[in-house]
C-alpha cells in the first residue's frame, strides 16, 4: 500500500482482490466519465470555504487580521473616527478580494495539474474509487477521506482534520441520473456529509 500526496489529492494506491461484497447491492459500482475544468476546482474551493471549518477559518482570518491591525494602528496614531472607519472598510474589502483572488489562483493551479489527466474515468464502490486518466491511474480508499460535501455540480471529498486535501468529482460525468444518487448513497455510507 502506498500513500501519495499529489497536488491537492491524497491518494492511496493498493493492491488487492475483489471485494466479497461484489454480489450484493452495496457492492455495486458507479461510473463517471468527465474532463476536469478550472471551474470545477473554483466551485469546490468556494464550497469548502463555506461549509468546512477549515475553509471558513481560512476565509475569515485575513479580514480579522485587517480589523485588528487597522484598529491598533488607529488607536496608536490617534486617528479620527471617519479615518478609522474608512481605513477599516478599505482594508476589509481588500483582504476579502485577496481571498477570493487567491482561491481562483489556487483553482487554476490545481486544474493545471489535473489537465494532464485528460478525460477521467472513475469507478466507485463501497471500497473506494479507481480513477484512470490518459496515462495516469490511481486507487483511492474511502478511509483517506473524512467528509464530503455536495454542490449543484460536484461531489467534493475532504481529507483530514483540516480538510486540506480534496478530490473533485463532477456530476456531469455520471452515466445517468441514477448514478448521481447511487454515488451519494455510497458516500453517505462511508463518509460524513457536511
Amino acid at each position: 500500500m502506498t500513500l501519495t500526496c499529489l497536488g491537492g489529492f491524497l491518494l492511496m494506491e493498493t493492491m488487492g482482490g475483489d471485494s466479497p461484497q461484489q454480489d450484493t447491492d452495496s457492492g455495486r459500482a458507479v461510473e463517471f466519465i468527465y474532463r476536469p475544468t478550472a471551474a470545477d476546482f473554483e466551485e469546490a474551493l468556494r464550497a469548502r470555504a463555506r461549509r468546512s471549518p477549515a475553509g471558513r477559518a481560512q476565509v475569515l482570518i485575513s479580514p480579522l487580521i485587517a480589523i485588528v491591525a487597522v484598529s491598533v494602528c488607529s488607536i496608536l496614531q490617534d486617528a479620527s473616527l471617519p479615518v478609522w472607519i474608512f481605513t477599516l472598510g478599505l482594508s476589509v474589502a481588500a483582504t476579502s478580494w485577496g481571498a477570493v483572488r487567491g482561491r481562483r489562483i489556487a483553482a487554476r493551479r490545481m486544474f493545471s495539474f489535473m489537465e494532464s489527466y485528460g478525460q477521467c474515468h472513475v469507478v466507485a464502490d463501497d471500497r473506494g474509487a479507481v480513477t484512470t486518466g490518459e496515462g495516469v491511474s490511481h486507487t483511492t480508499d474511502w478511509r483517506v477521506f473524512r467528509d464530503y460535501l455536495e454542490t449543484p455540480g460536484l461531489f467534493v471529498l475532504l481529507s483530514g482534520d483540516r480538510a486540506a486535501g480534496f478530490v473533485v468529482l463532477p456530476k456531469r460525468g455520471a452515466q445517468g441520473p441514477a448514478d448521481v444518487d447511487w454515488l451519494r448513497a455510497i458516500l453517505d455510507r462511508n463518509l460524513k456529509r457536511l
